[in-house]
C-alpha cells in the first residue's frame, strides 16, 4: 500500500499525499471511483528512476470528505496546480487515468500547467460519456446515499468489478471499497457521481490539439466504460492517431495489465 502521510490544505480542506523515490519528478493522478492506491503496484517500480508524487483527489480516498463539498472536475485541476506549486515542481512528467486524465488536460488547457511528458490511460475526454447509473444518481442522490449499508456495498462491489476485464480479488475490492463505506464514505461516493458533468470536458474538448510535450495514450481494448473507439477519436486530436491499445485490459488497466503501464513509462 502507498503511504499518504502528508497533508496539504486546499481551500480549507485536507488533501492526502505522499512520495517515494529519487530523481526527476513524476506525478500520478488517479480517477474515479478510485484513489492513489491504484498505483500501488506501479509506483514502487517507477520510483527506481524518478521521485514519485501521488495524492487523493478532493473528496476521494484519504482526502477530506464533507457535506456540500464541490468535488467536481471543475475543482480538481485547480487543486492539482496548487499541489505542483506546493511541491515546487514547474514541469513534471505525469501519469494519469480516467478523471485523473481529465484533471491533467484541464490543468494544461485552462491553468497553463506544462509537462515534461504526459502518459494518459483511458481518460474521460471525449463526449458523450456517462451511464444510466450516473443519470439515476444525478436524479436520486439522496436516495442512493440513504441505502442500507449492505445494499450500497453490493452496488459498489458490482460497479468496481465492471471497471476491470479480469476478476478483482477480495483484497483488491476492499482497497477500493473502504474509502466509500460508512456514513461519510457512502455519501461521498454518490456525491462525486452526482457532480459528474460533461460540460467540464466540453469546455476543453474544443481546445484539444498536439501539446508542447510528448504524449502517449494507452487504452484497454476491453474497456466497457469508455470504448476504445472514443480513445481513437481522442488520439486523432492529441497524437495524430497514435494510441497504444492494450489487449485483455478493461478500464482499470492498473489491475488488468500493470506491466503495460510500466513498459510504456520505461520505454
Amino acid at each position: 500500500m502507498l503511504n499518504l502521510s502528508h497533508r496539504f490544505t486546499f481551500e480549507g480542506q485536507d488533501i492526502a499525499w505522499g512520495s517515494i523515490g529519487e530523481g526527476e519528478p513524476l506525478v500520478l493522478i488517479h480517477g474515479t471511483p478510485f484513489s492513489s492506491q491504484v498505483w500501488r503496484k506501479i509506483a514502487p517500480l517507477l520510483a527506481r528512476r524518478r521521485k514519485i508524487y501521488f495524492f487523493d483527489l478532493l473528496g476521494y480516498g484519504l482526502s477530506e470528505k464533507r457535506e456540500d463539498q464541490d468535488v467536481s472536475l471543475a475543482v480538481q485541476n485547480t487543486l492539482f496546480a496548487a499541489l505542483l506549486q506546493e511541491w515546487g515542481i514547474s514541469r513534471p512528467e505525469v501519469l494519469c487515468h480516467d478523471f485523473g486524465g481529465t484533471t491533467a488536460l484541464r490543468a494544461y488547457y485552462l491553468n497553463g500547467v506544462r509537462y515534461a511528458r504526459l502518459t494518459i490511460i483511458d481518460p474521460v475526454a471525449i463526449a458523450p460519456w456517462g451511464s444510466p447509473f450516473v443519470s439515476h444518481v444525478h436524479e436520486y442522490e439522496e436516495a442512493f446515499a440513504g441505502l442500507p449499508a449492505y445494499a450500497h456495498d453490493a452496488l459498489l462491489r458490482a460497479y468496481l468489478q465492471s471497471s476491470a476485464y479480469s476478476e478483482l480479488g477480495e483484497e483488491t475490492l476492499q482497497i477500493y471499497m473502504t474509502p466509500w463505506q460508512g456514513k461519510v464514505g457512502q455519501a461521498a461516493f454518490y456525491r462525486q457521481i452526482a457532480q459528474m458533468d460533461q460540460r467540464y470536458t466540453d469546455e476543453i474538448e474544443k481546445l484539444y490539439a498536439p501539446m508542447e510535450n510528448p504524449v502517449q495514450i494507452l487504452w484497454g481494448e476491453k474497456d466497457e466504460w469508455i470504448p476504445i473507439s472514443q480513445g481513437k477519436k481522442f488520439a486523432n486530436l492529441l497524437t495524430t492517431g497514435v494510441l497504444i491499445s492494450v489487449p485483455e485490459s478493461g478500464h482499470l488497466m492498473q489491475e488488468d495489465a500493470p506491466e503495460a503501464i510500466v513498459a510504456a513509462m520505461l520505454d
